[in-house]
């Protein structure tokens, strides 16, 4: 069974650097395991890898969906496995990197997500119901349908908040129930999974700090440009960072109040990626403190 590589771990955790060091050194390719990184426009926001940081090595699955496509976990895993096996054809090592737990659950355990047909008009209906009743009546609900799933998910995210109801509305079976009798496909790799760990001051700290980057790099400007492109609201915009921003320039808020809520949100969001991660048995932890040389040594050895 060829080997697969995967770094996971929080954002701002290190992961780019780490993996791009260590495709350098074992002839590697990387394939982004990143929900935001998929969109085309989005590079501040997302904290997309410049082509400096690249450093000249490959990265699969990045930049290649238009912010207003749907694109479904099916979807990714599908590509994924497409863009594995052109690195192996190569003679090169796959390394699976990136902080979206579901992208990485459905490659690792072999999860088949059937991809459900999305119903524009209830979309609507759940859309319409938020601006009367509010998230938190929507979230209730979801969590008396899905207790399981709904417990990965952050009261605020209405993206997966509408993904359970929206998949129990068309199969009527819940997410979860979908998710158990999927995991019946023998898996296809033998991946071999890291995941950055941090002291949880220092990596709010490394957070803090790549928002204020992310806002002196023009993240509102990305946004407005975005707006001003496509007609209908890309629910790609309602993603961690630029929901925020949105917000904003609609004045639902100050600049000020749009930065602090974009760190308080990460943060949440890194607290739910290192619970997600943690549940992954075969996870083997690294010290995100650590020289990368020195962690790229624990891999390689792991390896042998």
């Amino acid at each position: 069974m060829e080997k697969v590589i995967v770094i996971a771990g929080p954002t701002a955790s290190g992961k780019t650097s780490l993996s791009i060091e260590l495709a350098k050194k074992i002839e590697g390719e990387i394939i982004s395991c990143d929900s935001m990184q998929i969109y085309q426009e989005m590079n501040i926001g997302t904290a997309k890898p410049t082509k400096e940081e690249m450093q000249g090595i490959k990265h699969h699955l990045l930049d290649f969906v238009s912010p207003n496509q749907r694109y479904s976990v099916a979807d990714y895993k599908k590509d994924a496995k497409k863009a594995i096996k052109e690195v192996l054809q190569k003679g090169k090592k796959p390394i699976v990197v990136g902080g979206t737990g579901l992208y990485m659950d459905s490659l690792i355990y072999e999860i088949e997500y059937p991809n459900i047909e999305f119903d524009k008009n209830y979309r609507q209906q759940l859309e319409q119901r938020k601006e009367k009743e509010g998230l938190e009546k929507i979230y209730e609900e979801a969590k008396r349908i899905d207790q399981v799933a709904i417990q990965k998910i952050s009261p605020n995210d209405s993206k997966r908040i509408f993904r359970i109801l929206e998949i129990y509305h068309a199969t009527g079976k819940t997410k979860t129930q979908q998710e158990i009798e999927s995991r019946k496909k023998v898996v296809e790799y033998d991946y071999y999974v890291y995941a950055l760990k941090w002291e949880r001051e220092l990596l709010y700290q490394r957070i803090n700090q790549r928002v204020d980057q992310m806002i002196a790099q023009g993240l509102i400007e990305e946004v407005q440009k975005i707006l001003q492109k496509y007609e209908e609201f890309p629910t790609s915009l309602q993603g961690l960072g630029y929901k925020e921003v949105v917000q904003y320039l609609n004045k639902n808020m100050t600049k000020e109040e749009m930065i602090e809520k974009i760190k308080m949100e990460t943060r949440r969001y890194a607290k739910r990626q290192m619970t997600w991660f943690r549940k992954n048995k075969q996870t083997i932890w690294l010290e995100g403190q650590a020289k990368i040389k020195d962690n790229i040594d624990i891999i390689l050895s792991k390896l042998k």
